[in-house]
């Protein structure tokens, strides 16, 4: 796991006294971090009341308790990535562009393919004709199935077509690529909503996952992003991309929290393989590292 807050494990190194300038210094850090303030500030205050009620006064019992607090954030819920028992099993991707999601696709089929299965991308973003050039060299590149339509075309037929092309050739897993484009929401809004519709209709439920696709290095930003799509549509797990950069990481722990959106998979770089399964005891413990 990154080491994404190695200042705040420097801060209990340097100073053993527990007292008000190192909450002070250690809420500072973790807004640095990009934890929101009122994350940050849930997370002090349960800090505090531990450190009162076991009377804990040594750098390191207080460092294991803010570690177990940080884990507490992530236990509740299941961080699996998703599969009916009854092929194919749709994936939606949501998020806004330049976020990797086109990458995260290709990223997440070749990880299907490998365990065997069939995938098929749907060029659903018909707003950039692009996007479905980017998605079908995606395709070409881990000889994977396309449905694309021409740009401008409607993003629900090419879902339709896609689920019934996916039933046709036995494919296990649809995954669908939607536009992005925050700046016209409520249009945005209602594709996506009109999307949910055709493939509930076509399969039977919902899409097993809907996975909203975040860069890192956004910061609070992707926050307000994801608090947008949640809007839309029933996000059932966040991907984090370019942890590999400049991010700091703290936004995985204020999307869970005020949010309530569980963390699903990271993005650690540009290649195939760099997309990795969230741990959250990891995750915690490398707040240390």
């Amino acid at each position: 796991m990154l080491k994404l807050f190695t200042k705040i494990g420097q801060l209990f190194s340097r100073k053993p006294t527990i007292d008000e300038e190192f909450y002070e210094e250690l809420e500072e850090l973790l807004i640095q971090a990009d934890v929101s303030v009122r994350t940050t500030q849930k997370l002090l205050e349960e800090l505090r009341q531990k450190v009162r009620s076991e009377r804990l006064n040594c750098a390191e019992d207080v460092k294991n308790a803010l570690r177990d607090a940080v884990a507490r954030m992530f236990s509740e819920t299941d961080s699996r990535i998703r599969l009916s028992d009854v092929p194919p099993s749709v994936f939606l991707m949501v998020g806004v562009n330049g976020t990797g999601k086109t990458t995260t696709i290709a990223k997440l089929a070749r990880r299907y393919q490998r365990q065997g299965k069939r995938i098929l991308l749907a060029a659903a973003d018909t707003f950039r004709a692009a996007a479905i050039d980017q998605l079908e060299a995606w395709a070409k590149r881990i000889n994977a199935d396309i449905v694309r339509h021409q740009p401008g075309s409607d993003p629900a037929a090419v879902v339709f077509d896609a689920i019934q092309a996916a039933k046709a050739r036995g494919a296990d897993i649809v995954i669908i690529d939607t536009a992005g484009r925050l700046h016209t929401k409520t249009n945005l809004m209602e594709e996506l909503k009109k999307i949910g519709r055709v493939i509930e209709r076509e399969v039977g439920r919902p899409p097993d996952e809907t996975l909203l696709v975040l860069d890192a290095t956004t910061g609070q930003n992707a926050v307000n992003q994801a608090r947008e799509f949640s809007k839309a549509v029933p996000v059932t797990g966040v991907v984090l991309t370019k942890l590999d950069g400049t991010a700091k990481g703290g936004v995985l722990l204020t999307v869970r929290d005020e949010l309530g959106i569980p963390v699903k998979l990271i993005g650690t770089g540009e290649k195939l393989e760099d997309l990795e399964d969230f741990d959250p005891q990891a995750f915690a413990a490398s707040i240390f590292e």
